[in-house]
Formats: C-alpha cells, sequence, structure tokens
C-alpha cells in the first residue's frame, strides 16, 4: 500500500493523508451525512478554497506534464495561494465540524450501542469532537510542511 501510494504522489504520506481524510470526512461524514449543515455560509467559503486551490494545482501539473514547464507567474501562485487559501479552508473544515455537532448528537447517526453482539460502543459525536482536536496540532504541521515546500520551490526557480 504504501509503495503504490509513494507512487502516486510526491509528498509524503504525513502531509498527503490528513488532506485527504479531511476532505472525504468533510464531504461524506459532514455535509453528506448531515443535509442541515449544507446550507452554512461556510459550506461557500470551503467550496472556494479547494476549488481555487486544485484549479491552480492541477493545472499547474498539466502544464509541467504537457510542454515540460509551466510560467513562472503559475509556479508562484501553486506555491503561494496557499497562504490565504488554507487558513479560509481549514477555518471553514473546522466551523462545518463545529455546526454540524449539534445535528451529530440529535440523530445519534453511526452511532454502535451496547449491549452489541461486538461489544464495543462508538459515538460519531465524539468522533467529531476528536476530528476537531486532531486540527489543532496537524492544522501548523501541515501549513509549516507546505512553506518549506514553498520556499524550495520558488529558491529552485530563482537559481534556473
Amino acid at each position: 500500500m504504501e509503495v503504490f501510494f509513494f507512487c502516486l504522489v510526491r509528498s509524503p504520506v504525513s502531509s498527503t493523508l490528513p488532506q485527504i481524510g479531511s476532505r472525504l470526512y468533510l464531504t461524506w461524514g459532514i455535509l453528506w451525512s448531515f443535509p442541515e449543515i449544507r446550507t452554512h455560509i461556510l459550506v461557500t467559503s470551503l467550496v472556494i478554497s479547494w476549488a481555487i486551490t486544485e484549479i491552480i494545482r492541477y493545472s499547474f501539473f498539466g502544464m509541467k506534464e504537457a510542454f515540460g514547464f509551466a510560467p513562472s507567474w503559475h509556479l508562484w501562485l501553486r506555491y503561494s495561494t496557499f497562504l490565504v487559501l488554507y487558513p479560509t479552508g481549514i477555518s471553514s473544515e473546522v466551523g462545518l465540524i463545529y455546526f454540524a455537532l449539534p445535528y451529530i448528537k440529535a440523530s445519534e447517526k453511526y452511532c454502535f450501542r451496547m449491549p452489541n453482539k461486538w461489544n464495543f460502543s462508538f459515538d460519531y459525536f465524539y468522533a467529531a469532537i476528536l476530528a476537531l482536536g486532531i486540527y489543532v496540532p496537524g492544522s501548523p504541521h501541515l501549513y509549516h510542511y507546505m512553506l518549506g515546500q514553498r520556499k524550495r520551490a520558488l529558491s529552485k526557480s530563482k537559481k534556473e
């Protein structure tokens, strides 16, 4: 699995998995699972942040694949827009999880109560709180990683 994963992306697992995981969790675990939250204004900022990021990222890599290079302005956009879009995206994600908490608690969706044949209990409400807690150390880690990527990419482009 890890070897296959490394063939798909150049970034380390420690930065890629949280990004993929948070997007899956937000789209399925929050927005799809709790339709009441879909009309919140933070959905707009989330979609805008994610969309701009992906448009820049995929057009950058597409140009590099198709032409062997990308213009310097595109390189700068690829490694600089996260300075604004990452905080807005993360804030939207955290806010949407937070605002979904009452709906999660009231619905008891995805909860497993004891007694059951597995002798196991799971409460999605507390899992959502745990997810919020993971954002505290995770967000600065990813932001710091991206700052390093930016520094490397932009300094490399100046040397060329």
